[in-house]
């Protein structure tokens, strides 16, 4: 989880991959309103983002045995909708800076919906789960690899020492 350009897409990749599981990216379960919107620089509201939400709990619920998901989740109220349809859901959150972000999101236009203008509402609307249960904060600059091996040992997948799911991880 984590705002646009943190490297969602590519860890949950990474991560279903490595991991053998299904890959849900959250990007597809917008409704086509949401896709508009953003597409025209018009942030999200909580209402926006209630179907889509509902979308991935409903693929949450449906794989019982475990997936991957890519998904923003900004908020707390929105990861414990996603928790409430799969009980001890993990996250792992991609803390990235402003700077960072803006640079991955000019990187990829013309082949993302998301334009640069919604960035700075992503990052005013998130709510840094640092502290929940089940959240593992991580440096989202690291290298992808090296971000994928901290959440695999950390979620069990790998039989390696896992870091403390409340202690930021530093390079």
């Amino acid at each position: 989880m984590g705002v646009a350009g943190s490297g969602k897409s590519t860890i949950a990749r990474a991560l279903a991959e490595r991991a053998g599981c299904v890959l849900v990216e959250g990007d597809d379960f917008h409704p086509p309103e949401n896709i508009r919107k953003m597409s025209a620089g018009i942030a999200l509201t909580d209402d926006d983002r209630r179907e889509w939400l509902a979308r991935i709990a409903q693929q949450l619920h449906d794989h019982p045995t475990g997936l991957v998901v890519s998904c923003s989740a900004l908020k707390r109220a929105y990861r414990d909708r996603l928790r409430a349809a799969a009980p001890g859901l993990r996250f792992a959150f991609l803390a990235i800076t402003p700077e960072l972000a803006r640079e991955r999101v000019l990187a990829r236009v013309g082949s993302h919906f998301f334009p640069l203008t919604v960035l700075d509402s992503q990052f005013a609307t998130l709510e840094d789960p640092s502290g929940e249960p089940g959240v593992l904060r991580l440096d989202g600059a690291l290298p992808a690899a090296e971000l994928t091996a901290r959440i695999l040992a950390w979620s069990g997948t790998l039989a390696s020492p896992a870091p403390d799911s409340n202690e930021p991880t530093k390079s």
